[in-house]
């Protein structure tokens, strides 16, 4: 058997093996793509039947790119795995305070996780934003506390957590906000799944803006 060797036949050729087991799959476009890279990182089919998505899931996330929102991580793995390249067409930056030191000091202060007081510390930089939970439940939690205090308005939010101690709990009370979310049932999760999910909203959104860029060249261009 030949190695494949080139990049970008390596990723042609997992996205069609991918898209060979989606086949079946009866979702709109858009949340196919999503479902489809986080499959294409993680190499976890059963995603295919885990992830939910808001009815206004991708509008949301969708418009805070093209607005040039923050990207606020729980994790800093979150953050480095958000294509840096996209995010610059839009003006958006990806930010995570969880190794700072005030965060440090406040958590060992109060006895709770970074994760948390991190939350606490970026809720004005979400403003209409995106959050990008992949990491920590208790970050979730402290975030759903937050919406429903009226502290945080994110316009979408990716929470999944990973792990055996509260991650589907906190993906429950996300599903209880009156803010879009992307998330999923079950206990699996983790930072390549949501960063994966970011970085297929920045394709998506790439796309209608070349698209829309092009559609005005040839409106320009073709004007009697």
């Amino acid at each position: 058997m030949a190695i494949i060797t080139d990049p970008k036949d390596i990723q042609i050729k997992s996205f069609r093996i991918v898209d060979s087991y989606l086949k079946d799959l009866k979702l709109p476009r858009a949340q196919k793509e999503v479902v489809k890279r986080v499959i294409h990182a993680t190499s976890e089919l059963n995603y295919a039947g885990d992830i939910l998505f808001h009815p206004a899931a991708l509008r949301n996330g969708l418009k805070a790119l093209r607005d040039g929102k923050n990207i606020v991580a729980d994790a800093t793995m979150v953050k480095a795995g958000i294509n840096k390249k996209l995010l610059s067409i839009f003006g958006s930056k990806a930010i995570c305070l969880l190794n700072r030191k005030d965060v440090a000091r406040q958590a060992s202060r109060l006895n709770v996780t970074r994760s948390m007081v991190a939350m606490r510390k970026a809720h004005a930089l979400m403003e209409g934003g995106i959050v990008a939970i992949g990491n920590a439940p208790t970050a979730l939690f402290e975030l759903c506390d937050l919406v429903n205090a009226g502290k945080a308005k994110p316009s979408l939010i990716i929470g999944m957590p990973v792990g055996f101690v509260g991650a589907k709990e906190s993906k429950n009370k996300l599903r209880t906000l009156n803010i879009p979310y992307i998330t999923n049932r079950t206990r699996r999760g983790g930072s390549s799944a949501t960063a994966a999910c970011v970085n297929a909203l920045l394709k998506i959104a790439e796309r209608k803006k070349m698209g829309g860029l092009c559609n005005a060249y040839l409106r320009r261009n073709t004007a009697s």
